[in-house]
């Protein structure tokens, strides 16, 4: 296990770590419903109004943050995962979110007259429009489909690009643009999208339910949650249960597995001079760590 150093605690399920220019961390707690800040001191000051079940967080062209809300879920003490939607749960929204206030503005709740269910990730691409993801909600009995979908920062355009995708949770693009990875969390499956133009992928014919190419899974059950691209290219995958970031090679296979102290790391972001501080939300603790990578990730668009 690598040495990782804890920059905070007592977060309620951390996700959607943004690194920031200044050394702090923007991140959401899903749980708590907030946007959190946690200086470089390791100070956490809770932005704005709490609601909903805030998850991917991204910064966009215009220094805003933009969030992907899954509309909030019911949790039962001892249990890691929802046990379905939230009693005033109506739909999952996109929204906008002041980086110093956490004011949040409405984007989108829908998508051509389909609600969106669970928004979970997004990242933007370098023309200024951004690829989310949709899990899906849980319920008793049955679920929601996921998807890919592509919006506009300004709330003006979102398009369906892949559907139906069981679970879809972290998104990436590759360095040069031509790809979108989507995690899938219940199948454990990496997924690539091969990108014609922003917001339309090329599509592959049976068996893929969806028209993307499977490019990596684990033999032992685990779960994937959000992803971040490498600088060279390949692909960390946060992966539930086994308490590992799990790195592929983006023609497929796995290069190496990074253990952390929790069996539930959620998210992975770059920063630094160099690129190689890994900051990771080690949710099952509760907690936000960060750790020196062996290679630099890749810098996003409109990064601080």
């Amino acid at each position: 296990m690598t040495d990782i150093r804890i920059l905070a605690n007592d977060l309620a399920f951390p996700e959607g770590p943004v690194a920031m220019a200044d050394g702090a961390i923007i991140l959401t707690e899903i749980r708590g419903g907030a946007v959190t800040r946690v200086a470089a001191d390791g100070t956490v000051t809770r932005l704005g109004q709490a609601a909903g079940g805030p998850n991917g967080l991204a910064r966009g062209p215009d220094g805003a943050l933009y969030l992907c809300n899954n509309g909030g879920s019911t949790y039962v003490p001892g249990q890691f995962m929802p046990q379905g939607p939230a009693a005033d749960y109506v739909t999952g929204t996109v929204e906008r979110v002041d980086p110093n206030t956490g004011e949040r503005r409405l984007l989108y709740h829908a998508c051509n007259g389909h609600k969106l269910s669970a928004p979970n990730d997004l990242v933007f691409d370098r023309h200024g429009g951004f690829y989310f993801t949709d899990l899906g909600k849980r319920y008793a009995h049955a679920r929601d489909h996921g998807g890919l979908y592509y919006a506009l920062p300004d709330g003006s355009s979102v398009r369906e690009v892949a559907y139906p995708i069981l679970s879809a949770n972290g998104v990436g693009l590759s360095p040069d643009e031509r790809t979108v990875y989507v995690a899938d969390t219940e199948s454990a499956r990496l997924w690539a999208f091969d990108i014609e133009r922003p917001g339309v992928v090329a599509k592959h014919p049976f068996p893929s339910p969806h028209g993307g190419r499977c490019i990596g899974g684990l033999a032992e059950f685990c779960r994937f949650d959000s992803l971040a691209v490498l600088a060279s290219g390949n692909i960390a995958v946060a992966t539930l249960v086994t308490g590992q970031i799990t790195v592929f090679a983006p023609g497929g296979g796995v290069l190496h597995q990074v253990a952390v102290p929790d069996s539930h790391p959620t998210n992975i972001c770059f920063g630094g001079a160099d690129m190689r501080d890994a900051t990771i939300t080690l949710s099952g603790e509760g907690a936000l760590g960060r750790m020196r990578w062996p290679e630099p990730g890749l810098r996003l668009n409109f990064q601080a």
